[in-house]
């Protein structure tokens, strides 16, 4: 263990997780049930997109108009009514490589785990707890928060100055992300980022964007 890390903040999707596309499946439920349209959310967002900015792409692109606060958050209700569902049933949800043994290691050792996250925070939870995962994370920033993802970033470190009753020291805190959204965000709230290579993005791609650790996943070269 690495003395010099004493907070590890992770993304979900395609870092901890993939839920198989059960999020996507929810909005489309979701959509289609208040508004009688077809709403591709792969087709027509990019991964480490927050949940609102989802809402706000299908509304100006599938319904034609940008949608009222109301609206917004009455489609956002929907899906996290369809969510529980959608993640039981996903045939291709699955843990990433090393996750279920690290969460466990980093927690006995003392060091504190939050959660980065575009999803809204019902939603994060959701995906996590099929696997009983989301008992490692007493803290986070979620899409229901802000869409800036270095907001959230700053509002997880936040919250984990709470949580711990001391002050997040920057230096010893690291973000874990599979996107360079994930790595943009970490730096742009001061700590240094670990890029996963276990979604869209491969180990070359997330060290162009300036990830301190590119790995393959946290089997391998994680630095806590």
């Amino acid at each position: 263990m690495a003395d010099a890390i004493k907070a590890v903040l992770w993304d979900i999707d395609g870092t901890l997780i993939s839920t198989g596309g059960a999020g996507a499946v929810a909005w489309q439920r979701a959509f289609e049930e208040l508004y009688g349209v077809e709403a591709n959310i792969d087709e027509r967002t990019r991964t480490g997109m927050t949940d609102p900015e989802i809402v706000e792409i299908i509304f100006a692109e599938v319904i034609g108009r940008e949608g009222t606060p109301e609206e917004h958050a009455e489609v956002v209700a929907k899906y996290l009514e369809h969510m529980p569902a959608a993640v039981a049933e996903s045939e291709g949800y699955e843990v990433k490589p090393g996750i279920a043994a690290i969460l466990p290691r980093l927690a006995a050792a003392g060091v504190a785990q939050g959660l980065v996250t575009g999803n809204v925070e019902p939603a994060a939870r959701i995906k996590l707890a099929r696997a009983d995962l989301d008992r490692y994370f007493a803290f986070g920033g979620y899409g229901s928060d802000a869409r800036d993802r270095v907001k959230l970033t700053e509002l997880a470190i936040a919250r984990g100055t709470e949580v711990a009753g001391a002050p997040l020291d920057l230096a010893a805190t690291i973000a874990v992300g599979d996107t360079p959204r994930d790595v943009a965000a970490g730096h742009g709230a001061g700590i240094r980022v670990v890029g996963v290579a276990t979604g869209a993005y491969t180990v070359a791609e997330q060290e162009a964007a300036g990830a301190d650790w590119p790995i393959a996943d946290v089997t391998q070269g994680f630095p806590a």
